[in-house]
């Protein structure tokens, strides 16, 4: 009989199966969970029904670190094998679709989470965690992310796109547009500075590996839209030839060391 109910409720996460496994943030997860003698078991394209009914009642979790694309499929695959207590997890970097998805597929406990760090976690690792349903796998999903070494902190699923449709969406658009109008001026090469190369290397990965997924992200991100509309109304303050108004707004960020510490309004 499994005891995955009696596991959930008392806080603890002791089995763990990972889809997406082969991917780099599905491995990251499967590294890290074994390390911290939590007991998984990693699954991938393809998901062969047999091993899933073999494998995912016996779960305390579930964690899908799939595209945002394929997550209704894959639900749709997994979630008639899960138990009822099961937790059901996500690590895409959208909130509001994939949660609104696994609480249409799984009657169970449902929790979202963004690793902000990507692929290597850094010296400061945190994890966005997004209640879905049941509180109580919230908090054991956040001493999960601690115990793999990751800093989680509560945020709501509509919170978490706002932000990263500004902090993600935009500077993939922005970063694109930027490039692809100076694009096919070969006269332009002879006077590339220092810091526009810097800015070329940053958005070399960006643009040439991973294009695919910040388009889908953009498009899946419901507040994508709005950020665009945003970042527009500040292009036509310097279109007026107001430049002087951005570089103050845009001084925000600089704020505090300019004030001796303290925050401005």
């Amino acid at each position: 009989m499994s005891t995955t109910g009696t596991q959930n409720q008392a806080g603890t996460i002791s089995r763990c199966c990972v889809i997406g496994s082969r991917g780099r943030m599905g491995g990251l997860f499967v590294s890290r969970l074994g390390a911290a003698g939590i007991a998984v078991i990693g699954l991938d394209q393809p998901l062969e029904q047999a091993r899933l009914a073999e494998v995912l009642p016996d779960q305390d979790l579930l964690l899908l670190a799939v595209p945002a694309p394929a997550m209704e499929e894959v639900l749709s695959t997994c979630c008639s094998y899960c138990s009822p207590e099961t937790i059901v997890m996500d690590v895409c970097s959208v909130k509001v679709q994939p949660l609104a998805l696994m609480l249409r597929h799984h009657p169970g406990p449902v929790v979202g989470t963004h690793p902000l760090f990507g692929q290597e976690p850094g010296d400061d690792p945190r994890v966005a965690v997004t209640p879905g349903r049941d509180e109580s796998a919230a908090r054991a999903v956040s001493v999960l992310m601690e115990q793999l070494g990751f800093i989680p902190f509560l945020t709501t699923a509509e919170i978490h796109d706002r932000a990263m449709a500004s902090v993600q969406g935009l500077n993939f658009v922005t970063t694109c547009a930027y490039l692809a109008a100076l694009a096919g001026d070969e006269e332009i090469r002879d006077f590339l500075t220092p810091s526009f190369r810097r800015r070329l290397e940053a958005a070399r990965k960006m643009l040439t590996e991973d294009a695919a997924l910040f388009a889908d992200l953009f498009e899946a991100n419901p507040y994508s839209q709005d950020a665009v509309r945003l970042f527009r109304s500040h292009l036509n303050l310097a279109a007026g030839g107001d430049v002087d108004v951005l570089a103050q707004r845009a001084g925000w960020w600089w704020r505090s060391s300019k004030q001796g510490g303290e925050t401005g309004p």
